[in-house]
């Protein structure tokens, strides 16, 4: 047998993916909020944003068993907001906004993976809170596509763009 191609990957996040506080790592640390915008600039207003990372320490173990059930219906009621899961999932408004509340990676950086309509494949990328040797690795007007804008004291703005001038710098782990 053949493979075959891809199929695209939405839009249709809001129907079965999100989870009450799935923008909610952890509500006593950052706000990281932006938007996603497609190759002319214009907002995605249907893409889905995950994000892995690791805890103050540096760990990659977040805790499991965070999610909460109705029990009831068994319908999911949200995290429970005590354990660092390191993972969160939230979609993009109808202006192709998101925010997600965390707590400082202790290895710099946070995971990101796109999903979008039109995508045959989800995008990797990651914000990087402190320079690293990856970083300057890159030309200085790509490495700003991974630095996130800091607004206020615990405030950070990272926009996701597509295509276009102002493309993220994306990761191929293939």
């Amino acid at each position: 047998m053949k493979p075959t191609p891809s199929q695209t990957v939405g839009p249709f996040y809001g129907y079965a993916l999100p989870f009450p506080g799935g923008s909610d790592i952890a509500l006593d640390g950052i706000t990281i909020h932006g938007r996603v915008h497609d190759g002319a600039g214009a907002p995605v207003p249907d893409s889905l944003l995950e994000f892995w990372q690791a805890d103050p320490a540096g760990r990659l173990t977040g805790a499991p068993g965070s999610m909460r059930r109705d029990p009831v219906t068994g319908e999911s009621i949200g995290r429970h907001g005590v354990d660092f899961t390191g993972f969160g999932r939230v979609t993009t408004d109808a202006d192709g906004h998101w925010t997600l509340r965390t707590r400082v990676p202790g290895n710099g950086y946070i995971s990101v993976c796109v999903f979008a309509r039109g995508l045959l494949h989800h995008l990797f990328t990651r914000i990087y809170l402190r320079p690293d040797a990856f970083l300057d690795s890159l030309p200085a007007h790509r490495r700003q596509t991974l630095l996130p804008t800091r607004e206020a004291d615990a405030t950070y703005r990272f926009d996701v763009h597509l295509q276009g001038e102002k493309e993220t710098v994306f990761l191929d782990f293939g």
